[in-house]
């Protein structure tokens, strides 16, 4: 639609320009301004009609540009903040997994090292998510500010135009009401593109929070799974294995050794428990899964303390898609949705100013109007009726 009345906007200046330079010589006045001169107080009051429109159609857009861009920022920093919360996850289990690792190197290299190629992995996928936050969180603020200016901008613009084209109007200054009627036609152009740009905005919106409510409902069966490591099942269970592999290996040769050193003492089972020694709690299933499973634990068993289960379960990123679903999706969209239907108005509404506009342009060629009054002066309009008439 920019496209077009752009062209248009064009095609009108060459036409108006090759028919002023034909009929610079003659006396005569257009069809068009011998038929308009009947709708003085009709013309005014339909532009009057049209500017007010106008004006509430650009005050409108300006406050739906904020609320859009609130809840775009909302949003943004929701997301920045669950994927920063997932790093400090993962970074806690690293420290943990790297003492387990230093302590173990004296009495068992092998675990130790199984550990130290376990923690360099999850220290790869923290980076990435890092990484990935931090190179998109400029590219998201870029991507809301630049849209909010432009509607900003062009909104402002647009109210100081229609204050001008109305002063204009009132004071019967025609090369002014030229100039304005072409910078209209401009900005009714860029409004046209903003419509596109919201239309699109408001699809993408619609789009995006179907894929968080889906992951809501399917999290693993979802185009978002692929995006995140903790959801991709390859990632996650091969990980999670080999830290199950390791711990209960090593825990159940911890055990085997408590056992027997039970056993050389001559220790019953009976005194063993009165003793105060107990087995150590392996968490893990044994081969070939691994499943973490600390409820399978003896009671009286010695924990190890518990794997988060934000990054056994992807429970954080559930938590946040979830809340964004259930609490943002549908104010977001919304707000778009009024911003791209307040740019249209104010795109259509301004279509018809600017051909107002041209006629009152046609309407007062050639003739004398006193300030702010409405039908031009009565010696001038007898003056032109008689060269109609000649």
């Amino acid at each position: 639609m920019a496209g077009v009345w752009t062209l248009c906007g064009v095609y009108l200046g060459i036409f108006m320009i090759f028919k002023n330079s034909i009929a610079s010589n003659e006396s005569s006045s257009s069809w068009l301004t011998v038929h308009s001169d009947r709708y003085f107080l009709l013309l005014f009051i339909l532009f009057l009609l049209l500017t007010l429109f106008a004006i509430i159609a650009a005050s409108f857009v300006i406050a739906a540009n904020q609320i859009s861009q609130h809840r775009t920022k909302k949003l943004k920093n929701t997301l920045v903040k669950a994927g920063h919360e997932v790093t400090q996850s993962i970074r806690r289990l690293i420290t943990k997994m790297t003492r387990m690792q230093y302590l173990l190197l004296p009495y068992d290299q092998k675990t130790s090292s199984r550990l130290n190629v376990t923690t360099h992995r999850l220290g790869r996928e923290s980076r990435m998510i890092r990484n990935f936050v931090r190179n998109h969180e400029h590219s998201l603020d870029v991507a809301i500010q630049v849209p909010y200016i432009a509607h900003l901008g062009i909104a402002s613009v647009n109210l100081l135009l229609l204050v001008a084209a109305l002063v204009l109007f009132l004071l019967h200054w025609q090369p002014g009401l030229i100039f304005i009627i072409v910078f209209c036609w401009i900005l009714t152009a860029l409004c046209w593109v903003l419509t596109g740009f919201d239309f699109f905005l408001h699809i993408f919106a619609e789009d995006t929070c179907s894929t968080f409510e889906d992951f809501v409902q399917e999290p693993y069966n979802n185009s978002l799974s692929s995006l995140l490591p903790c959801m991709s099942s390859r990632k996650s269970e091969k990980i999670l294995t080999e830290i199950g592999s390791t711990i209960h290996d090593f825990i159940g040769k911890l055990n085997s050794k408590i056992t027997e050193v039970c056993t050389t003492m001559g220790l019953s089972e009976e005194n063993f428990e009165m003793l105060g020694f107990k087995m150590i709690c392996d968490p893990f299933s044994g081969a070939p899964d691994f499943n973490y499973e600390p409820g399978d634990c003896a009671k009286d068993a010695i924990p190890i303390g518990k794997i988060p289960d934000s990054l056994t379960e992807c429970t954080m990123v559930k938590n946040t898609f979830s809340e964004i679903s259930l609490n943002q999706c549908k104010p977001f969209r919304s707000s778009l949705l009024w911003q791209w239907a307040s740019v249209l108005s104010l795109s259509i509404s301004m279509v018809f100013l600017v051909f107002t506009l041209i006629l009152k342009a046609y309407q007062q060629r050639g003739r004398n109007f006193s300030i702010c009054s409405i039908f031009p002066n009565r010696s001038n309009s007898v003056n032109v009726e008689n060269q109609n008439v000649q």
